[in-house]
């Protein structure tokens, strides 16, 4: 009776350390299945570049792996794909036409070079002063992957030969499921490439050239939300001919995922930060880069902006702070788990409801301002216990991202919402409690920011 069968989109996230893929049932619009594989492959380049590689054959055997994982059944009635994944970072490839997903010969070391991932070091800030200036609102950084084809460019052009179509891995795996020819690209992964113009959807082609960038690997732009194409065979039992969305940028399919209005801001923290909202739909960029700008503007969907402060400080720095203290107990001959002492700290800061303590937690500088690290500050006699120091640190991670983005700023636009979202919020109840009470607006927790998801909602919304 395949007229009440449920019809299913397959949510895909390449991610940095992982990859997930879900299947949304697109009635009910709820996850039904889920599955997370480790990849488990960073390289390290030894010639002393400061290189961040992985290995491509690895991720696509796990992106295989995880999606074999899921029902069978359920593949057979999935009606279309979408894919995000890991930003700035950049992969080559050899074009082949036809469908050669299914035979997996594509993964001929030959045919693919490694991925360069966004936390490639190898473009030094002497590097990128060299580099034109963008006609871009956004700047160039290292990782990028315009610059990261311009440093091979400059310093390994033979490298660069053996190719003839660049993407991010999300954008490969599209072109390799469809057996394009090319890449298509929308302007979410493009944007954070640099040397792409928002405002016209074009590369800087002119300024490029003149770079000495091989204009033959650019993607060709589509709009976020396009096709990129149709499966050219069978995949998993997932019927030849299923559309695939162009892939989209992690950072938007996770706001994505949780933003259920306009006046919702998005308040993720995990590893680093992120404090998120949309901006008015007649919102347009400067027209140059604002380096020093603790506000980034990155492009979301159908023309729209989402206003994004990205803090390099947060679960980590709390991490940073465990670790502090297992390796002071070692040297003091008291051992303990990490974990045991993570909630022992949380239990202390609990039992301390507020500290006049002050901490600036910036132990990792920020994008804006490398050169600010951490301080202390207004130490005494009666705030020097485990509960004042873990509750300030939490008030610093907050007082940090409301610093680059100030709660009046939410207000003007309208934020009468903080969706609270990551894996150091759903596990710190003394951050939460810090939560509410930085921000005037209501805080909701439960729904996690989650780029597979969030990816599978917006071709669930285009249907």
């Amino acid at each position: 009776s395949s007229a009440t069968m449920s019809s299913y989109i397959l949510g895909v996230d390449v991610g940095t350390t992982s990859v997930k893929a879900v299947l949304l049932e697109t009635g009910s619009r709820s996850v039904t299945a889920s599955h997370t594989l480790p990849t488990s492959c960073d390289l390290i380049d030894l010639s002393g570049i400061k290189a961040k590689e992985q290995e491509t054959g690895r991720i696509i055997d796990t992106l295989n792996r995880c999606i074999g994982l899921l029902p069978r059944r359920k593949l057979q009635h999935v009606i279309s794909i979408g894919l995000s994944g890991q930003m700035h970072g950049v992969l080559l490839w050899k074009a082949r036409s036809g469908c050669v997903w299914s035979k997996r010969d594509f993964f001929t070391s030959g045919d693919t070079s490694q991925l360069i991932t966004w936390q490639d070091g190898r473009c030094s800030s002497d590097f990128l002063s060299s580099l034109p200036k963008p006609d871009s609102h956004l700047s160039v950084a290292t990782g990028f992957g315009c610059a990261t084809i311009l440093w091979h460019a400059k310093h390994r052009p033979e490298f660069l030969e053996d190719f003839t179509v660049a993407g991010t891995i999300q954008d490969y795996v599209a072109s390799m499921l469809c057996g394009l020819d090319g890449c298509a690209m929308t302007p979410q992964n493009a944007a954070s490439w640099g040397f792409f113009n928002t405002s016209s959807n074009q590369w800087n082609v002119d300024i490029l050239k003149g770079a000495g960038f091989p204009l033959h690997l650019l993607p060709q732009c589509v709009r976020s939300g396009d096709l990129a194409g149709q499966t050219c065979c069978d995949w998993h039992g997932i019927p030849a001919g299923t559309p695939v969305g162009a892939a989209l940028g992690d950072m938007q399919c996770s706001v994505y995922s949780c933003m259920s209005a306009r006046t919702d801001a998005v308040l993720n923290i995990s590893t680093s930060a992120q404090l998120t909202f949309a901006m008015p739909a007649d919102f347009r960029p400067p027209d140059s880069p604002q380096p020093a700008s603790s506000i980034s503007y990155f492009p979301y969907f159908e023309d729209s902006y989402l206003a994004v402060a990205a803090s390099l400080n947060g679960g980590n720095v709390m991490a940073t702070f465990v670790g502090m203290l297992t390796s002071w107990m070692k040297e003091l001959g008291a051992e303990m788990s990490d974990s045991c002492l993570y909630e022992k700290l949380i239990h202390c800061a609990l039992n301390q409801g507020t500290s006049d303590l002050r901490v600036s937690p910036t132990i990792l500088g920020e994008r804006h301002n490398p050169l600010c690290l951490g301080q202390a500050a207004n130490i005494s006699t009666s705030n020097l216990s485990l509960g004042h120091l873990t509750r300030a640190l939490c008030r610093g991670v907050l007082d940090n991202l409301t610093s680059m983005m100030p709660a009046e700023r939410l207000e003007q636009a309208g934020v009468n919402r903080i969706v609270g979202s990551g894996s150091a919020i759903t596990r710190n109840e003394v951050l939460r409690q810090e939560v509410e009470k930085t921000f005037p607006q209501q805080v909701v927790y439960g729904q996690n920011a989650d780029s597979a998801v969030g990816v599978a909602i917006v071709l669930c919304d285009l249907l």
